[in-house]
């Protein structure tokens, strides 16, 4: 036990370090304002519209509060930024496109922003076929630049994301049967660490650090650029995809169908995108879908045979090139979805098994609980079927992302009007048919991808049992005052 008078000067110790913080914090402005920067930084502060342009995200729910925001030019400024945060216990975050999910962001409340929307150059090297980006680059800039040299990435399934952000967690998507993870492309970083220093990280330079930050990235680091082995295209870059829509009285024929793919089944070129979604025109639920196949277009109309035996509404039924193919699929739906400033309350959910049972079950209670709460019916059940070929041939050790044997990414992802008070009835909602889906999925218990993490899971389900222990070991090495510590954060002690 502690004595009483260690107790009181350890309690007198820590209420000079709170007040000596706060006092600080009040003053953020003093201490940015008077800082050299280099002549392109901005500092903004609440109530300009610079601020806002700054911090502004994708998701309001639980998203972090800022006192400053300041937009480095250099390399040099994010790490004064960094120190100056570290030296007056001033709280921050680093952020790329600001598309995250987690809840727990939230738990930053006035501190600093600090925005790499500057760091937003992409680099082809054709001659290496190599893709260096800034750590504010977005994934459709890299879309063009890249298609037009002749190579192909793994680039997820929307445009808005950051492509940083996306491989410092792992990086799924539909092409991971033929390009693996993002994180599987990548070459190497360019890293801020914890006391200032500004690394490069890859295989054969702080190999530690470069594994931890391929699956946990967001706790050992800023990155402010990273380098991508490209890969050659794939059907000459061409992808075939069906939109389809399907009433609720198919969905169980429809549900079955995706239940057939367990086994390894799924052929390493096709991906299936399913939603459960609310029609307002016939006040029912839905399931809509985009089929995918990179590879030529009369393989595909064979793959595609089984789920056009269900005889769904199509919507669309071409050939897109790669780098319009995620902007341009379901009518452009894209261009909504990635809309900033709306609440998105996601639970996520990883699977090695397709239950067909379970997608059925849940798709009735969605359907009974959007017709009874109008205010959800905005919202989503995506279950994302992707072949894992490619990211299974990496060996699972290399890297510290733990879930390479997933086929099923399941995002319950609930919204309704911030003028409306349902976060208790979206919790309610959320978790149970997150139970449900996990029961079924194939792992022992939840297992959750970090970047789509709610934020209340135990942090073995989203870093895995087997690599949460080296991962702490390096936390504690590579950041052992717990300054990135608001993205699913894996602690020091």
């Amino acid at each position: 036990m502690i004595p009483n008078f260690q107790r009181i000067l350890l309690f007198g110790i820590f209420v000079l370090f709170v007040d000596a913080t706060a006092v600080e914090r009040r003053d953020i402005r003093s201490l940015l304002t008077s800082a050299k920067w280099s002549p392109n930084t901005t500092v903004e502060f609440p109530g300009s519209s610079s601020f806002v342009n700054a911090t502004e995200r994708w998701n309001i729910y639980k998203e972090p509060v800022y006192a400053a925001a300041v937009s480095p030019a250099t390399e040099k400024d994010v790490v004064q930024a960094l120190k100056i945060a570290t030296s007056n216990g001033i709280p921050f975050l680093a952020t790329g496109a600001r598309h995250g999910y987690t809840t727990t962001l939230g738990n930053l409340k006035n501190g600093l922003a600090l925005d790499l929307s500057q760091f937003n150059t992409v680099q082809v090297d054709k001659s290496k076929g190599t893709l260096t980006v800034g750590g504010g680059v977005r994934i459709d800039q890299i879309y063009d630049p890249v298609y037009e040299a002749g190579y192909e990435l793994q680039i997820g399934t929307a445009s808005c994301p950051g492509i940083v952000g996306l491989t410092l967690g792992a990086g799924v998507g539909p092409w991971a049967g033929v390009h693996g993870l993002i994180l599987d492309a990548l070459l190497s970083y360019r890293v801020v660490t914890a006391n200032g220093s500004a690394l490069t990280v890859s295989k054969s330079s702080h190999s530690d650090l470069f594994w931890a930050m391929r699956g946990a990235g967001a706790n050992f680091g800023i990155v402010v650029s990273a380098t991508y082995q490209l890969q050659p295209q794939v059907n000459h870059g061409q992808v075939l995809v069906a939109d389809i829509l399907l009433p609720a009285a198919k969905a169980p024929a429809y549900f079955n169908l995706l239940q057939t793919y367990n086994g390894g089944k799924l052929p390493e070129h096709l991906s299936i995108s399913s939603f459960m979604s609310w029609n307002a025109t016939i006040n029912d639920l839905q399931v809509t879908a985009s089929w995918a196949y990179l590879g030529p277009e009369e393989e595909g109309m064979k793959e595609f045979q089984p789920m056009l035996d269900l005889d769904p509404l199509i919507g669309g039924l071409q050939v897109y090139p790669w780098n319009t193919v995620i902007k341009t699929v379901a009518g452009g739906a894209d261009a909504f979805i990635c809309q900033d400033g709306a609440i998105h309350d996601v639970y996520t959910i990883n699977a090695r098994n397709i239950s067909g049972q379970t997608y059925q079950t849940v798709f009735g209670e969605v359907s009974t609980f959007f017709a009874q709460n109008p205010a959800f019916q905005a919202s989503t059940i995506q279950v994302a079927i992707f072949p894992n070929n490619a990211a299974m041939a990496v060996p699972d050790a290399s890297t510290a992302y733990p879930w390479r044997d997933t086929i099923v990414y399941i995002d319950i992802e609930l919204g309704w009007n911030n003028a409306t008070n349902m976060e208790k009835l979206a919790s309610q909602a959320g978790v149970q048919w997150r139970k449900q889906f996990a029961a079924t999925s194939g792992y022992p218990q939840l297992a959750a991808y970090v970047n789509s993490a709610h934020g209340d899971e135990k942090l073995e389900s989203i870093y895995g049992a087997d690599k949460l222990p080296r991962l702490k070991a390096l936390k504690k090495i590579w950041d052992p005052s717990n300054v990135f510590r608001f993205n699913n954060p894996i602690p020091t002690s």
